[in-house]
């Protein structure tokens, strides 16, 4: 089924369709959730709040752009959204006090090496890791990161700042160590 049609079968209701759609992109967006949310639980809870969004907006997605941006922007949105409300319950973790274990897989040397510096992302304190994924990984400008997050542009530009800081200090510390 094209996009096009699976897109006008999800608005008619179609359970299929909408099953289709669900498994042509959760991996892609429980990903997405997993990059702000570090609980992978909270990660799929996020990943099924928005499909639940998705699901109930997709009458407004135009078909003039793509439907797997359209969907990770939802996803986005609503990861932010659950970091919103978690803010005020929200402990920040020190970066020295996260251990980084990289259990034995069968993956190629590139994807330990992405799979650990993705650890390393979510190791940074919230405002520093959602800022530095939605510039560094989703390309979003730090004017449009300050108005999502309702904070200032330089804001936006500090954390952004301090996130590749403490990432570069952690790597080269790591490199010393071993």
């Amino acid at each position: 089924m094209n996009e096009e049609t699976l897109v006008k079968e999800c608005v008619s209701g179609s359970a299929k369709a909408q099953q289709q759609l669900f498994d042509a992109f959760a991996a892609k967006m429980l990903a997405v959730a997993m990059r702000y949310i570090r609980d992978k639980e909270r990660a799929e809870d996020v990943l099924q709040d928005g499909f639940i969004k998705v699901f109930k907006n997709i009458h407004n997605f135009k078909l003039d752009g793509s439907l797997e941006g359209w969907v990770r922007r939802i996803m986005v949105n609503t990861a932010l959204d659950q970091l919103r409300k978690d803010k005020k319950h929200q402990t920040d973790l020190e970066l020295d006090d996260v251990s980084f274990e990289l259990k034995q897989r069968n993956h190629t040397e590139a994807q330990l090496q992405a799979d650990y510096l993705m650890t390393l992302v979510q190791a940074l304190p919230d405002g520093y890791r959602t800022v530095f994924n939605l510039f560094a990984i989703e390309g979003y400008s730090h004017k449009e990161i300050a108005e999502m997050l309702d904070i200032t542009e330089s804001t936006s530009k500090s954390q952004y700042s301090r996130a590749r800081s403490v990432l570069r200090d952690t790597l080269e510390k790591l490199k010393i160590e071993r």
